[in-house]
């Protein structure tokens, strides 16, 4: 594999990004992708380890060492067989990914030194469709049966696109106007342009599937109907339900979830691009940043990306606040050894930006005590007035370093806030599409799976953070996958027409790579 000492020859160069004052300007992808020698010469990098950990690292168990070795030997036709082996939608994770791979790559043992998988995957996806190696492929046979996928997120895209290459009728239902999920309304498009995830909207439509969007499952069409039409149903409807703040104050105009606010700002930008919808995009609410202070409570990507588009509308100020203490600069050993993910600190993107303009901060172990408005005016006669019901100050506190993270007496302080984001993460799916099919639910209010991706009612699935909670997209693309063999399987068609590795005949890659199997699920 790659180029034999080439990793004790050649150093590791990361993912080149836009300078951040330039990128704040606009809505561009801000990533930018280095001349294919360059890339050749990081897949070079990659050692012939006896055990490749980045297999384990990875949830989709990506062939990583092949496609390095052919990117390094120029032949990137076969490398893009080898990543479509396994990942449905490369240039997904190649851009939104945290690259987990990396971390569990042998050559981070010193620390910084990983292969630069994720911008190699980047780079293949991306030539693949600049050549035209990317085409939609049609089932072998028909089965004459018929799927339900409900929730046209990268779990259910992904379910959706296997199923439908096993020969079965596959009607994938979205209740936004568009497919994608939180790729689509979540994610910025300065972090992936919502015109590559059309591409493969309309790759799924080429393929046979029909992409049913603006239908919300359980209104427009009863869960009684779903099941009569269809043989299974899969659930890949996300972990929607948001974690709120329960303090004084939180009823005051100005606090919002940060789904709210992303999802009008990245309708906003499609008005500005063009991007296609499947259906009639509902009005703007007019959520803006523009002049404001803006307070982001949560130190994950939903709060850097509210960050993200808060700077590029020009807000005032934004302060990110985190409730957690702040993580170390290098891998912590005795917590997070080699290969896990290591805890510690990581400058987002967005907060890159905000240092850069000089217009915020991020602050560590910090807990919100309320939230108040202007204080009341003075009457006529010098009676008291009303107080504002629109919020304009955060008070808070620092917190304690262990859960429950109370406040510590005597921090206390206030912040100006104009407009303040909730992304403090997600519960569990929306219940009610599971409580009218009567699906079991796990103790956290999941869709409960009684056998691997088999929900308690037959006939009836589930996949990505509808059943495992909240999770990165990587795991989601490997459930929808995973899932889909389970629903074949269930419809009676027990050939390999959907396993977890090799999908097509055309997938065999060069050499015939071993056939994958996911963790947790026999093959």
């Amino acid at each position: 594999m790659g180029e034999l000492g080439a990793f004790l020859k050649i150093e590791r160069v990361g993912v080149p990004y836009r300078d951040p004052s330039e990128r704040a300007g606009d809505y561009e992808e801000f990533v930018i992708r280095r001349p294919d020698p360059e890339l050749s010469a990081q897949g070079a990098r990659c050692m012939e380890c006896g055990v490749p950990f980045c297999h384990n690292g990875c949830p989709l168990g990506n062939l990583i060492p092949d496609w390095n070795d052919l990117v390094y030997r120029d032949r990137w036709r076969d490398a893009i067989v080898q990543l479509h082996a396994t990942n449905n939608f490369p240039e997904f994770t190649g851009r939104l990914c945290p690259a987990p791979c990396e971390a569990s790559c042998v050559l981070e043992i010193r620390e910084g030194d990983a292969v630069t998988i994720k911008q190699i995957e980047n780079a293949i996806v991306d030539r693949a469709w600049e050549r035209g190696w990317i085409v939609p492929v049609a089932p072998e046979h028909e089965t004459g049966r018929s799927v339900a996928v409900v929730g046209a997120g990268p779990a259910g895209m992904a379910a959706a696109q296997q199923l439908r290459r096993a020969g079965h009728a596959v009607t994938l239902f979205e209740r936004d106007e568009s497919a994608g999920g939180l790729v689509r309304f979540g994610v910025p498009d300065f972090k992936i342009d919502k015109r590559i995830v059309q591409r493969r909207v309309e790759q799924l439509i080429a393929e046979g599937v029909d992409v049913r969007c603006g239908v919300d499952v359980g209104i427009d069409i009863s869960a009684g109907e779903l099941r009569e039409r269809f043989d299974a149903v899969v659930l890949s409807t996300g972990s929607r339900a948001p974690r709120d703040l329960p303090v004084p104050g939180r009823d005051l105009d100005g606090i919002h979830f940060a789904m709210e606010y992303l999802y009008d700002r990245n309708r906003w930008v499609a008005t500005q691009t063009g991007t296609p919808t499947g259906a009639e995009p509902p009005p703007l609410r007019g959520l803006t940043a523009a002049g404001k202070h803006v307070v982001v409570i949560g130190g994950g990507d939903t709060g850097a990306d509210c960050v993200g588009n808060s700077i590029r509308e020009g807000a005032a100020s934004i302060s990110q606040l985190e409730l957690l203490p702040e993580p170390p600069p290098k891998r912590p050993d005795e917590r997070t050894p080699w290969p896990l993910w290591p805890q510690k600190f990581r400058l987002s993107y967005a907060m890159a930006e905000v240092l850069e303009a000089g217009r915020g901060e991020q602050d560590y172990s910090v807990v919100t005590t309320h939230f108040s408005g202007d204080p009341p005016t003075t009457g006529s006669a010098g009676a008291p007035g009303q107080a504002s019901d629109r919020v304009r100050t955060l008070h808070y506190a620092q917190s304690e370093p262990a859960p429950p993270f109370k406040p510590v007496p005597g921090t206390e302080g206030e912040l100006r806030a104009d407009l303040v984001l909730l992304a403090m993460g997600f519960l569990h799916p929306e219940q009610d599409l599971l409580d009218a099919l009567g699906v079991e639910k796990d103790p956290r209010g999941n869709a409960k799976a009684v056998k691997p991706y088999t929900t308690s009612v037959d006939g009836v699935f589930a996949a990505g953070d509808a059943r495992r909670g909240q999770s990165l997209i990587v795991w989601a693309i490997n459930e929808g996958r995973q899932c889909a063999r389970m629903v074949d399987r269930y419809l009676g068609d027990l050939s390999p027409d959907v396993p977890s590795g090799n999908v097509a005949e055309a997938d065999a890659g060069p050499e015939g790579p071993p056939v994958h199997v996911g963790p947790g699920v026999a093959a």
